[in-house]
């Protein structure tokens, strides 16, 4: 069976994760790394309520995927001494999933929303009057004898996660407290978080072998301790489970993984670019046809960190490969007419 390389450096979570991720998720605020002025807001904003003996404000956390989104809404539960229900977006598909969630809620429980911005319109309006009000608004019946009747609801926190902010409707993020992002990780911290994770799965690494796989980690948690365990595989393998930087190397390459973290697909969307569209501008639609890949996957999964790296620029036409594009794909760089008017 051929081993499906797209789920390596993917920053969805896949069926694999849920068991791993569980396991190596940070459960307090001083065991979770990086991210360091959102965890010193958040400490404040959690003493504050708690010296109030209020529930903290309904919270949106929004950012790329894999970076602890998730874990955070955990964390913030787990130090307010409050219970957690978990749901995501699309699974509200009507008014009757989220009136059943909130009206099983206690005082000061936190709802976490993953993926809030795929909410359904509908479901997003019976919310309004719930984070403002602490109250449900049903429709008893139909027609002229149809009857409004308001339930009361418990003092609730709903804390938000999005990869996709502009995608929110300005009533509801404008409902949210408070706004937090988490930005991508610095390969220092990857690393720590590395060998947070070695040590819990009783896995031998150096330093020098924690660094290699930072570097390819595409500065997310989520893809670092993927890696971690495919090179652990790897390492009991080939050498008696001791994962140094030879070893890190050997097995990063094994997975067509470049020095920047970059797979195969990472390298077709790009030569697509510069070889098929010389070097841009090309428009999702075109560059999704040519990639044999979705437009939402190129968005959502390889373009921000393309972006990031200084190898994609977006623009009002399309996307646009950079001179380090070129370079490190080992291409001429020949600069269009679009390119020079861009700098």
């Amino acid at each position: 069976m051929i081993e499906d390389k797209n789920l390596i450096v993917s920053t969805k979570q896949n069926p694999e994760d849920k068991i791993f991720d569980v396991t190596l998720r940070p459960k307090k605020m001083t065991e979770f790394v990086g991210q360091d002025k959102l965890k010193d807001s958040l400490h404040i904003f959690m003493e504050a309520a708690k010296k109030r003996k209020e529930p903290i404000e309904h919270l949106l956390l929004h950012g790329p995927a894999g970076i602890g989104k998730t874990t955070l809404a955990n964390i913030i539960a787990s130090e307010m001494g409050v219970n957690i229900r978990t749901t995501s977006g699309p699974a509200l598909e009507k008014a009757g999933d989220v009136a059943a969630i909130l009206t099983n809620l206690v005082d000061n429980d936190v709802l976490f929303i993953d993926e809030i911005h795929r909410m359904n319109k509908i479901v997003e309006e019976v919310l309004y009057p719930a984070m403002e009000d602490y109250a449900l608004d049903i429709i008893i019946g139909k027609g002229p004898s149809a009857k409004s009747l308001r339930l009361d609801l418990p003092k609730f926190t709903i804390i938000g996660a999005t990869t996709r902010m502009g995608m929110l409707s300005s009533p509801l993020r404008d409902r949210f407290g408070s706004l937090h992002r988490l930005n991508f990780y610095s390969e220092n911290d990857i690393t720590k978080i590395l060998k947070r994770s070695a040590n819990i799965l009783e896995v031998e690494i150096d330093q020098a072998g924690a660094e290699e796989i930072a570097k390819r980690s595409r500065k997310t948690p989520r893809i670092a301790n993927r890696l971690l365990k495919r090179i652990r595989d790897y390492a009991q393998v080939k050498a008696n489970g001791i994962i140094n930087k030879d070893i890190a190397i050997a097995g990063l390459n094994m997975m067509e993984i470049d020095s920047l973290g970059l797979d195969e697909v990472d390298r077709r969307i790009l030569e697509n670019i510069i070889k098929n569209y010389s070097g841009g501008p090309v428009g999702i639609q075109a560059l999704s046809a040519s990639s044999s890949e979705e437009p939402d996957t190129i968005e959502e999964v390889y373009e921000p960190y393309l972006m990031q790296i200084g190898f994609i620029t977006r623009t009002p036409k399309g996307r646009v490969a950079t001179k380090n594009a070129y370079l490190h794909l080992g291409l001429e760089y020949k600069e269009s007419e679009f390119q020079k008017k861009l700098l």
